[in-house]
C-alpha cells in the first residue's frame, strides 16, 4: 500500500526483487505460516505468468507461491494450470467461513482489490498486515470502499524496514 493508503498499483512503485534483506526475511517468516492463500482470477493469472519461471529467486516468494494452496476466485471450472491451484466458485466470503471452520489454517489474501474488498465488507477479515511503501501514488482504489466504513482496527504490532517500508499488523476489533 501507498502512504496514501492505495493499493491499486498504476505505477511501478511495487516491485518484490528490490525489498532489503530484512523485509524480504520477515515477509517469508510470514508466509511460512500460510496455509490457504486467496486469490482472484486475474492477481491469480498475473502470479503464474511470473512467479513459476523465477528459478533463482531469492526471495522465496516463488517457493512459497508454488508450494500453497491457491484458492481462486472464479466461477470457471478449467485447470488451473499451477500446481496446488483450485477454483472456489464466485463467492470469496463462503471460501473465508469455510475456512475459518478449520482451526489452526492460517489463510492470507493479496492484490486482489475485489476479494479483498469482498471479504472487508463481509467482515471476514481477523488481521490486517499492511506493508505501507514510501510511495505517494494520488489515485487508485484503496484498500477498504470508499463507500464503506473501515473497520475498528487496534495495532497488534509495526515493524520499520531500511527501504522506507512500513509493516502494520492490526486486529479487528468487534463489538460482541
Amino acid at each position: 500500500m501507498t502512504l496514501d493508503g492505495r493499493i491499486e498499483m498504476l505505477d511501478d512503485w511495487f516491485d518484490p526483487t528490490l525489498q532489503d534483506e530484512e523485509l524480504t526475511a520477515a515477509m517469508r517468516e510470514h508466509s511460512e505460516r500460510e496455509s490457504h492463500l486467496v486469490l482472484g482470477r486475474q492477481t491469480f493469472e498475473d502470479f503464474r505468468g511470473y512467479w513459476p519461471k523465477q528459478a533463482d529467486d531469492t526471495t522465496g516468494v516463488a517457493e512459497h507461491l508454488n508450494t500453497v494452496e491457491k484458492l481462486v476466485v472464479t466461477s470457471s471450472t478449467d485447470d488451473l494450470h499451477w500446481q496446488n491451484s483450485r477454483s472456489v466458485g464466485s463467492d470469496p466470503v463462503a471460501t473465508v467461513r469455510e475456512l475459518r471452520e478449520t482451526p489452526g489454517d492460517l489463510a492470507g489474501a493479496t492484490g486482489s482489490i475485489r476479494v479483498v474488498h469482498a471479504l472487508a465488507e463481509a467482515d471476514v477479515v481477523d488481521e490486517y498486515h499492511l506493508l505501507v511503501y514510501p510511495v505517494w501514488q494520488g489515485r487508485g482504489r484503496g484498500l477498504f470502499r470508499d463507500d464503506l466504513a473501515a473497520p475498528k482496527l487496534r495495532l497488534k504490532w509495526t515493524k520499520a524496514f531500511e527501504s522506507g517500508v512500513v509493516w502494520n499488523a492490526y486486529d479487528v476489533t468487534r463489538r460482541v
